[in-house]
This record gives structure tokens, sequence and C-alpha cells, in this order.
């Protein structure tokens, strides 16, 4: 019974890793969506060529790309959080502030996730249109939004459990234990 527990967590794992990481994938297809529509927008005012709604395209692609790319950015620990704080404790002590911490998180993404899951519902169940050229129906670009922070959501519930049983949240990060290694992760993140 143990052993089957213990391939159902590692399962369940695999799952919502797999989960995070392919939000953050398809963060990064919207990133390059957005940047071929930006040079066919640009590229095509030069030639006479129009794409119809690409600024609005451009702006689905962007808030899609922000709000799939927020699990997988949190779980990441690049999300920026309450550190200066917490670092300044240890033990328990710590591990209460991240508790504390997650919780309050858990609340803000929670409600608007909640907002957002019944605003685009709503957007499909009144079957509204862009106001646009192209008549898109806008629950499809919704859907992102909502999904994307559902996600997050998910991901801190996901590292509340792991907090709370008694391990150190997966997103902090080792501090660096010389000069350069600090100097090398400052450059990464900035890349």
């Amino acid at each position: 019974m143990e052993g089957r527990l213990r391939m159902l967590g590692r399962l369940l794992r695999k799952l919502l890793d797999g989960l995070y990481l392919g939000a953050g994938w398809l963060a990064g297809v919207f990133l390059i969506v957005i940047f071929l529509l930006m040079m066919a927008l640009s590229a095509g005012r030069k030639f006479g060529i129009n794409i119809p709604a690409g600024d609005d395209f451009a702006a689905w692609s962007m808030a899609a790309m922000a709000f799939l790319g927020l699990a997988h950015t949190f779980k990441s620990g690049e999300m920026i959080r309450v550190g200066l704080l917490i670092d300044r404790f240890t033990g328990r002590t710590r591990q209460t502030i991240e508790i504390v911490a997650l919780l309050i998180g858990i609340g803000f993404a929670g409600y608007f996730t909640w907002h957002a899951i019944n605003f685009t519902y709503y957007s499909w169940l009144t079957n509204e249109v862009a106001t646009g050229v192209v008549p898109l129906k806008i629950w499809i670009p919704q859907t992102a939004f909502s999904g994307g922070l559902a996600i997050l959501t998910l991901a801190m519930v996901d590292e509340l459990v792991y907090v709370l049983a008694g391990h150190r949240p997966r997103y902090e990060k080792e501090p660096p234990k010389t000069a350069e290694e600090a100097v090398e992760r400052a450059v990464a993140s900035a890349v």
C-alpha cells in the first residue's frame, strides 16, 4: 500500500511539474507569436500589407504569455517574493513566515482566478465577440488569462502542501557560495 502511494505521489509530481513546464513553454510560444506579428506588422507597413486585427492578436498574445508563464516563473524561483524579509529568519520561524506568505499569495491568486474564470465563462455564455476587425469570440483569448491564473494558484497550493510537510520550498535557491557564483546567477537571471 505504501509503495502504491509513493508511486502515485511521483506520478502526481510528474504531472504537476509537466503542467507548469508546459504552461511556461506555451508562454514562450506566445512570445514568438508576438515577435512574428510585430515584425510582420512593421514590414507590412513598408510594403502596404495589412494584417487584419494584428494589433489585437499581439495584445491577446501578450496577455497569454504573461499569465501562462506565471506558474513556471513561480516554481523556478524567479518570481519576486518577500525574500528580503524571510531570509533574515531560520528554522521554524522562517517556515511559519513562508507558510503565511504562501497563504496570502494563494488568497490573492485564488481571488483573481475565481473572477477571471467567471469573467471568461460570462463571455462564453453571452457569446461576446471582439469589437475589432476579426469577430473572434472573446472567451478564446480570455482562456489563457484565466487558465494561467488557475495554474499559478495550483502551483502555490502545491508548494504550500510541500512546505507544510516540513520541507524547504522548492522555489528557494541555495545561497551562492562564492562571489563569482553570485555574479553568474545575476547575469543568468538578467538574460
